[in-house]
């Protein structure tokens, strides 16, 4: 089965951006390449179980199994050694690329206490968009109850085939994201 975005994708949006973008090969088009999600866990330094708990929530979260971060090399300011698990990271591409973003647009951001949008200064210069979660209870996979502590993460939306970073805002309101209007008077 198709993702929904991914067919609005197809059918709507590569559509739309070739009329604004005056670009008339559709492998031109921007496009979301992956959307990298990253869990820093500098608890799990003292206790493991944390780091276990952290991954478990972040595979529920994407339906990928994550892969466990470690450190290069030994700091004592952080009191970390060399090889040492401290965070959890997955790379989704595709269809599972496509259902968590949908999941994340239209289900975990207004459940964000507060929420008024997101920001539209996160953007590199390549034009990849970074975003940064304080808490994982607000996915609906994570059941509020059993959450022992507030993880935060950060997400990355990988996109290419864009020439600045107007492209790629343009790229990802027609996805859905909600961006922030007071951002923009400043």
């Amino acid at each position: 089965m198709i993702p929904r975005l991914l067919e609005k994708y197809r059918n709507e949006i590569s559509v739309k951006l070739m009329q604004e973008l005056k670009i008339k090969n559709k492998l031109a088009l921007p496009r979301i390449d992956k959307i990298v999600i990253n869990m820093g866990v500098g608890e799990a330094i003292a206790d493991v179980k944390i780091l276990e708990k952290a991954v478990e929530e972040l595979a529920a979260i994407t339906g990928q199994k994550p892969i466990i971060r470690r450190t290069k090399k030994a700091i004592a300011n952080f009191k970390t050694k060399q090889n040492q698990p401290v965070g959890a990271k997955v790379t989704l591409r595709k269809a599972m690329m496509y259902e968590f973003m949908d999941r994340l647009i239209n289900v975990a951001l207004p459940r964000l206490r507060d929420f008024r949008g997101i920001s539209t200064k996160a953007f590199d210069q390549a034009g990849n968009y970074s975003l940064g979660l304080s808490e994982q209870g607000i996915f609906p996979e994570i059941e509020y109850d059993r959450i022992t502590r507030p993880q935060g993460m950060d997400i990355t939306f990988v996109i290419k085939n864009v020439k600045n970073n107007e492209q790629a805002k343009l790229l990802l309101e027609c996805f859905g994201m909600p961006f922030s209007r007071q951002n923009e008077q400043k």
